[in-house]
């Protein structure tokens, strides 16, 4: 029977029905260990009691009114990611791409606040996503997401990542700011040097331009830092968040300082869904277990765990694995042989793990994973990379014999 959804997604012939923690439970009752949280979105695993408890005693209570009232969970939450952070304001939304669109405009419109509306381009880096909104995919400026879309959507200029080169040569009066993850997530797990942020940030400094950061993947804890760039020492002016805020619930969030956001006055930016009540309560719940003290520490504790075990899973298949990638438990295998097919066998080993630019497979588990449950998981991507190497070997022999 032909599905009624829109055929955009390739998706794989399972069915899930529940989760607990770092496991999802199919609809024929197998269990798998989830190394992809949702795309690192199940920042608290499946069914994390306090996020249950938030969301079902707010949904009893009130789920919208519009942000034409203010909403005092939504008061609280900016609070405090405004305390635990550079920002001085908060802008919610239901998604990264709203995010970033916001941050966009935000940068455009300080720009014009300022008098130089010429100055609205921003610059960008090649492997980059940022979303998939016309606007975010000119700024990731990737040819499979533009392609069939019309003009692109002006004002974007992408670089070479790491070209410093090219970043100095496109850089220009109508430049006005800079746009970068501090790890690309689908682009392959490619981290930017804390020392390139450092400079990234002088550079914008010098030139007068705005610091965005799309921490929509890296943030809220997933590097074993609140937020990515805390490891090189630097701000942004503006920050992209989602994915891990809401652990699970649609819900993104849009940082600035003051400076940053002097140009978004009444009226010049809205969302009808961004900021809901329900959002709020489950954002704060979230919030309740990050910035518990130790909850980090144990995040950077498993992550060099994880990635002690891939770099012994790298030396025992290295026909399959040519590199470790990532930080905390954002981290990446760099593999020799197709990705898709590594995804596949991982699958069959009842593991979840997620596709990537670059030919990479990323692991991003639920930040409340513990030591049993990484062995777990080095144990399934042991046997995927056996059962892919036994499978190169039949081919060979076959191959041979004919």
């Amino acid at each position: 029977m032909t599905s009624p959804l829109l055929p955009t997604y390739a998706r794989a012939d399972v069915e899930f029905e529940k989760g607990e923690g770092a496991w999802l439970v199919a609809r024929d009752g197998q269990r798998y260990l989830d190394f992809g949280a949702g795309i690192a979105v199940n920042a608290l695993g499946h069914a994390h009691p306090h996020l249950v408890k938030a969301l079902t005693e707010q949904a009893q209570k009130l789920w919208h009114t519009s942000n034409i009232f203010r909403i005092p969970e939504g008061e609280r939450l900016a609070r405090r990611l405004v305390d635990a952070t550079f920002a001085d304001h908060v802008f919610f939304t239901n998604s990264g791409a709203e995010a970033l669109e916001c941050a966009i405009k935000m940068a455009r419109k300080y720009h014009s606040a300022c008098g130089n509306p010429q100055r609205f381009r921003v610059v960008t880096f090649e492997g980059a996503f940022h979303g998939r909104t016309l606007a975010t995919i000119a700024a990731g400026g990737q040819k499979k997401y533009l392609e069939g879309f019309g003009p692109k959507v002006e004002g974007f200029d992408q670089v070479p990542f790491g070209d410093w080169k090219a970043l100095e040569a496109v850089i220009g009066p109508e430049t006005g700011a800079i746009l970068i993850e501090p790890i690309q997530g689908e682009g392959g797990l490619r981290p930017v040097p804390p020392a390139d942020l450092k400079r990234l940030r002088a550079l914008c400094d010098e030139k007068g331009l705005l610091l965005i950061l799309d921490e929509v993947q890296t943030g809220v804890g997933r590097t074993g830092k609140l937020f990515a760039h805390e490891w090189a020492g630097i701000t942004p002016d503006i920050m992209a968040v989602a994915k891990g805020i809401g652990g699970g619930f649609p819900m993104g969030a849009c940082l600035c300082t003051q400076e940053a956001g002097k140009g978004m006055t009444v009226g010049v930016h809205g969302t009808t869904f961004g900021g809901n009540p329900l959002a709020m309560a489950v954002g704060n719940a979230v919030l309740d277990v990050v910035l518990e003290p130790g909850f980090l520490e144990h995040v950077r504790k498993v992550g060099l765990l994880l990635k002690q075990r891939l770099a012994e899973l790298k030396d025992r298949h290295p026909h399959i694995i040519a590199e470790i990638r990532g930080e905390g438990l954002m981290l990446g295998l760099k593999l020799n042989v197709p990705n898709t097919d590594f995804v596949n066998a991982a699958r069959q080993q009842n593991l979840i793990v997620i596709g990537a630019g670059d030919n990479v497979v990323r692991l991003l588990p639920p930040l409340i994973i513990d030591e049993a449950e990484i062995a777990e998981g080095f144990a399934r991507l042991d046997a995927a990379a056996s059962a892919m190497e036994a499978e190169i070997r039949g081919v060979a022999q076959r191959g041979a014999a004919e």
